[in-house]
């Protein structure tokens, strides 16, 4: 027997009109590539993403279920697209900036994109892979001056394409289940893979995570959201934000340090969102600041471990929470956040610090599994650790454009690559990518596990821990480290020491190297292909 409700689709079109049914006044503050401060209303985003719906369709033709792509910073044209292209029919397919051309093109054509949004400051990516991507009939520039010009063919202004055209024009009915968006992994194991969101998924997501044992999303929360759109759909926040009231402050090009410290101070941000290698930085010029009364509340930090350290000095020097969560492009990101309990209130500091440092407790509607070697699903007993396996409404089934189902298990689970285990509290901890476990001599070292532990040393900025190969046992250990400050030293026996209150003999690196910088990908993460090409190539 059926339920007796009324059917109503799940678009995220609904999430603007409750936003600008309800929030109208609510304020969307952006800092311009050249730093000036654009300021408008939910009225303003929900008029001129109508503008765009009516242009998208009545001027460049686009039909339902047409990819278009965005190149662009986070801004509020970028928002009006997150909402303007689904609304139109089509699907919003973010192009992660940071990759290589290479990759960029293969994306484009891989997604068969009709029009590509694109910022004026980065048009000179695209102005030497243009020829070669045949299904872009154009471009529309954002934030171009005046004087802007181009070598890429049939372009046109953002506003000038969007200017004359109605504000008032129905979303393109859609059901919840049809595509509105779509990222691509940033291809660090192969070719990028397109993961394609649904109406749906996006809605679910972003109710969920705002709940308040997520990221506490409400009318209340000015939100700097770091992160950036064109990865996982900025972790869901500019959807999240726009049905929960919230005032979106978006930093466009300014992703220095000193330039987000400076917004979350003057636009008074209560909860911001980006992984630890920002959240060092911010932390850094904090340091050089201690301004009185921070605003910042909570910090959304995922995409890489953050060590325990950091953790802990955001929370004694400047009472700022960091939340731990975890997810990737698959899982739309948002598969587990973690914060205390209120069992936990009468833990010590330190024991606090370790349940923060884990990646947390599963998300409302998603299942989390771990399964280990031999193919059984392991207690969640918090040491047995296995491959992480994850199900729910905005995971991913199937990647786009391929049949394989080498990711996935026989009843449907989507395989992460990520190992770790689960305590009885529900907490996930994640130990290792699986491609990054190292195995030494028959026993299995956590290179994570390393790395958090290092960068707990006083001197230590960020460190690096792959394997290499090794004539005895058959692989070792490489730590690679970035010190605090530039121009010291520190001497390997003390770093072994370090290690030795927390690993065995076997587990600490026997090499270390000190460099300047550690290669990363595309979104932050270290990257160990990279790093374990340079140590082929004898450049470590």
């Amino acid at each position: 027997m059926l339920g007796l409700m009324m059917h109503s689709p799940l678009t995220v079109g609904k999430l603007l009109d409750h936003g600008f049914r309800v929030f109208p006044q609510k304020e969307i503050i952006t800092i311009l590539p050249d730093k000036t401060r654009h300021q408008y209303t939910y009225t303003d985003l929900y008029k001129r993403s109508k503008k765009l719906v009516y242009s998208l369709i009545q001027k460049l033709h686009i039909k339902k279920g047409d990819n278009i792509g965005t190149f662009a910073w986070n801004h509020y044209q970028h928002m009006e697209l997150y909402f303007g292209i689904p609304g139109a029919g089509a699907v919003c397919h973010t192009i992660n900036i940071r990759l290589s051309a290479a990759q960029t093109e293969f994306i484009v054509n891989n997604a068969e994109d009709r029009f590509i949004f694109i910022d004026a400051t980065l048009v000179s990516f695209f102005e030497p892979i243009a020829a070669l991507l045949p299904t872009v009939e154009g471009y529309i520039i954002l934030n171009a001056p005046a004087s802007f010009t181009s070598s890429l063919p049939n372009w046109i202004h953002y506003e000038d394409l969007i200017k004359d055209a109605p504000d008032n024009l129905d979303w393109v009915e859609m059901e919840e289940d049809e595509a509105c968006a779509m990222c691509y992994t940033s291809g660090t194991t192969g070719l990028p893979k397109g993961v394609l969101y649904s109406h749906r998924s996006c809605c679910l997501h972003a109710l969920v995570v705002s709940l308040p044992n997520n990221a506490a999303i409400s009318s209340y929360s000015r939100i700097l959201a770091i992160v950036p759109q064109f990865h996982v759909l900025a972790w869901g926040l500019p959807f999240a934000g726009v049905m929960a009231g919230a005032v979106m402050v978006l930093p466009s090009s300014n992703m220095q340090p000193e330039a987000l410290v400076k917004m979350i101070i003057d636009e008074k941000i209560n909860l911001a969102g980006g992984v630890p290698t920002i959240g060092q930085g911010i932390y850094a010029v904090l340091k050089t600041l201690n301004p009185p009364n921070l605003p910042l509340k909570d910090f959304l930090i995922g995409g890489a471990t953050a060590p325990p350290t950091l953790i802990d000095n955001f929370q004694k020097e400047f009472n700022v929470r960091l939340i731990h969560a975890w997810g990737m492009t698959e899982t739309s990101p948002v598969g587990t956040l973690s914060k205390l309990q209120p069992e936990h209130e009468s833990l010590s500091d330190g024991e606090k610090i370790r349940i923060r440092s884990l990646q947390g407790q599963e998300a409302l509607f998603i299942d989390i599994r771990i399964i280990t070697e031999n193919g059984q699903s392991a207690p969640r007993d918090g040491f047995t650790v296995g491959e992480i396996e994850i199900r729910g409404p905005w995971v991913i089934n199937a990647y786009y454009k391929s049949t394989s189902r080498e990711n996935f298990s026989e009843d449907g689970w989507f395989k992460t690559g990520d190992v770790g285990h689960i305590n009885p509290e529900g907490y996930l901890q994640i130990t290792d990518r699986a491609k990054d476990l190292i195995k030494s001599g028959g026993e299995w070292i956590s290179s994570v596990a390393l790395e958090v532990t290092i960068m707990a040393h006083p001197q230590v900025k960020e460190a690096s821990v792959i394997a290499i190969p090794d004539p005895i046992w058959t692989e070792r250990p490489l730590a690679i480290i970035v010190l605090k400050e530039p121009g010291t030293s520190l001497p390997i026996e003390e770093i072994k020491s370090f290690l030795a209150s927390s690993f065995a003999k076997y587990q600490i690196p026997d090499e270390f190297v000190f460099v300047e910088n550690i290669p990363k990908t595309s979104v932050g993460k270290f990257d160990k292909k990279e790093m374990r090409r340079l140590y082929a190539e004898g450049k470590l």
